[in-house]
C-alpha cells in the first residue's frame, strides 16, 4: 500500500476543455483569424452550458491503487467453517476484506448470476459513518459528496455486471445522498430500469425536539437489470384484502370478490349479454366475447339484480397481492436492535430482518442467490436462512464486509453462528489476501488460490462435491475419479495428457485454470 496518497480529485475535464478553447481563442486573436472567434465562442457556450445528470470529481481509492501491483485472492479460514445442515451440499459465504476486492473476484465467479442484491451502504451523514482511504469523511470535507459518489460508482458498476437477466438491486439510503444516488444509478443501471423508490417507516417514535420535521422514514431504491423482462412476486394477502372476498358462491360455498367486466372507459369490445333473469344489454368491456362466454358457462360470472355482470375472483385461487412501495409494517430500527440483543450481538444501525425478508421475497425464488456487499451485522444472511426455513427453499447468500473493529469476525460471523440452532445451514469464511503481480512464479501462486473460487462459484466444498482439482500431470493420473464429473486442470498439464489419460477421463469435463479465473492477470504478466 502506498505510503502517501493524493486526496485531491483528478483535474476537472470540463474546466480543462474550457481552458484549452480559451487558449485557441487567444491564438486566433493574435493571428487575426477573426472568422474562428464566433465558432470558438459557441464551443465555449456548449461546454459551459448546464447539463442534465450527475457530474462529480473522480477520486482514486487506496484499494484501487493496491490492485495495480497486487492480485486479490481468497483464502479460507477453516476454523470458521460451519456445517450444520449435513443434508445439503450447498454452502453460503462470508467474504472478509474490502468489498471492492471481493466484488472484483465475484466478477470472475458470479457475472450474470446474482438474482437479488441488497445493500445498506454508509449514508455519508458526516457522523463518522463513511471512511474513505482510511480517513473519516466529515461534514466539512469539500469533497464529501464526490468521494462518496466515486466510492459507490465503482462498486455499483460491478454490481450491475453481477445481476442475472431477471435480477434486481435494492439500496437503502437516507436524505443525505438519496438524490445523488438516484442519478448515479440512472447512469449505471439505466433510467428506464428504475423500478421505484420504496418508502420505509424506520421508527415508531419521532423526535419532537426536531427543528423542522421529524424524520421517521428512509428510501430503498430499486433497479432491475432489465425492467421490461422482469416481474415481482406477489405478497401474502393482508387481512384487509381478505375481507374483500365477502361473497359466497351458491353452488360451491367458495369465497370470492367481484372483478370488473363492464368498463366504459377502457373497454374496446362490445358484448351482447343476457342475464339469468332475462335482462339483455350491450356493454363495453376489456374482456373478449369468448372469455365472457367461457366464464359464464363455468358459473364464474356474478350477476346483480340489475343485470350487471362481474367476474368471480375466488379466494382459494389467489396467489397473493401486488406489493406497493410504502413499507410501514415491515419492521423498524427498534426491532433490529432487539434482534441483535437477543443474539448477544453489540452493533448499531442494523436493519430489521423482516424488512430484508420482504425485499428478498419480492424477487427471489427458492433457489436464488442473494448478495450483500455491505453486510454489516449480517441481517441479509439471517433473512435468507429464515425464508428458507419458512418455505423450504434453498436460497444461498454471499456477504461481504471488511473487518474494521473486528466487525466481520465478532459481529457478522458471530450472528450467523448464533442462529445455527434455529436456522441450521452451511457457511464458509474467506479472507482476502494478495499476490504480487511481479511474483516470479505467478502462475503457481494463482493455481494455489483457485480452489476457493471454484467453491465460491458453485457454492460447494470441493472435498464433498463431484468436482476436483489436479494441476500437475502426476495429480491428474493419481486422482480418484469415483463420483467426479468435473476436474479443473492446468492448461499445460492438460496438453501433456496421453491417450491412456484421456481414455481414463472420458465423460469427465476438464476445465483449464487459472485462465478460467485469471485470464486478464495472466495476459498482463505475459503468461
Amino acid at each position: 500500500m502506498p505510503a502517501t496518497f493524493n486526496e485531491c480529485p483528478v483535474q476537472n475535464e470540463r474546466a480543462e476543455a474550457l481552458a484549452y478553447v480559451r487558449t485557441l481563442m487567444e491564438q486566433a486573436r493574435k493571428e487575426s483569424k477573426h472568422e474562428d472567434l464566433p465558432k470558438l465562442e459557441k464551443l465555449i457556450a456548449l461546454i459551459d452550458s448546464k447539463r442534465y445528470g450527475l457530474v462529480w470529481e473522480e477520486h482514486v481509492e487506496l484499494v484501487e491503487e493496491e490492485m495495480k501491483s497486487k492480485i486479490p485472492v481468497f483464502v479460507e479460514d477453516e476454523t470458521r467453517k460451519i456445517k450444520e445442515n449435513p443434508a445439503s451440499e450447498d454452502y453460503n459465504f462470508l467474504l472478509e476484506g474490502d468489498n471492492l476486492h471481493s466484488l472484483h473476484l465475484l466478477e470472475k465467479t458470479h457475472a450474470g448470476k446474482i438474482d437479488v442484491i441488497y445493500i445498506d451502504p454508509p449514508y455519508n451523514t458526516g457522523n463518522k459513518d463513511f471512511i474513505y482511504n482510511d480517513k473519516i469523511v466529515d461534514k466539512n470535507d469539500g469533497y464529501s459528496h464526490s468521494k462518496w459518489l466515486s466510492f459507490m460508482s465503482k462498486r455499483l458498476e460491478i454490481a450491475q455486471n453481477l445481476l442475472s437477466e431477471t435480477g434486481v438491486i435494492f439500496i437503502s439510503i437516507d436524505d443525505n445522498e438519496q438524490a445523488q444516488l438516484k442519478l448515479l444509478c440512472d447512469e449505471i443501471f439505466g433510467e428506464g430500469n428504475f423500478v421505484t423508490s420504496i418508502h420505509w417507516k424506520r421508527s415508531e417514535s419521532q423526535n419532537n425536539n426536531a427543528k423542522q420535521l421529524s424524520i421517521v422514514g428512509e428510501s430503498i431504491l430499486c433497479y432491475a437489470l432489465n425492467k421490461f423482462q422482469n416481474h415481482f412476486n406477489k405478497i401474502e394477502l393482508k387481512e384487509s384484502a381478505i375481507k374483500e372476498y365477502r361473497y359466497v358462491d351458491d353452488l360451491t360455498g367458495r369465497r370470492f370478490r367481484r372483478g370488473t367486466i363492464v368498463d366504459n372507459t377502457r373497454g374496446k369490445n362490445l358484448l351482447h349479454i343476457k342475464s339469468p333473469t332475462g335482462i339483455e344489454r350491450v356493454i363495453k368491456s376489456i374482456r373478449t366475447k369468448e372469455f365472457f362466454k367461457e366464464k359464464d358457462k363455468n358459473g364464474e360470472i356474478y350477476w346483480t339484480k340489475t343485470g350487471t355482470p362481474y367476474l368471480k375472483i375466488f379466494l382459494d385461487k389467489s396467489e397473493g397481492q401486488i406489493s406497493n412501495n410504502w413499507f410501514d409494517k415491515d419492521g423498524v430500527n427498534e426491532d433490529a436492535a432487539e434482534e441483535l440483543s437477543g443474539l448477544d450481538i453489540d452493533f448499531n444501525f442494523s436493519k430489521p430482518k423482516k424488512l430484508i425478508m420482504k425485499l428478498i421475497s419480492l424477487k427471489s425464488d427458492k433457489t436464488s442467490t442473494i448478495l450483500d456487499f455491505f453486510a454489516g451485522s449480517g441481517t441479509t444472511g439471517h433473512a435468507v436462512a429464515q425464508l428458507n426455513k419458512e418455505d423450504g427453499g434453498n436460497r444461498k447468500y454471499i456477504l461481504c464486509t471488511n473487518n474494521e473493529n473486528n466487525i466481520c469476525e465478532e459481529v457478522t460471523y458471530q450472528r450467523l453462528s448464533n442462529i445455527q440452532e434455529d436456522l441450521p445451514h452451511n457457511l464458509k469464511y474467506f479472507k482476502t489476501q494478495f499476490i504480487e503481480k511481479e511474483d516470479e512464479d505467478l502462475e503457481y501462486a494463482l493455481l494455489n488460490n483457485v480452489k476457493t473460487l471454484i467453491e465460491l462459484e458453485h457454492a460447494i466444498d470441493l472435498e464433498e462435491s463431484d468436482k476436483a482439482v489436479a494441476f500437475t500431470l502426476s495429480e491428474i493420473r493419481e486422482l480418484d475419479l469415483t463420483g467426479i464429473k468435473t476436474v479443473y486442470v492446468r492448461r499445460h498439464s492438460h496438453a501433456l495428457m496421453e491417450k491412456e489419460d484421456r481414455v481414463r477421463y472420458e465423460g469427465i469435463e476438464l476445465v483449464d485454470v487459472p485462465e478460467y479465473y485469471f485470464a486478464k492477470e495472466m495476459k498482463e504478466a505475459g503468461l
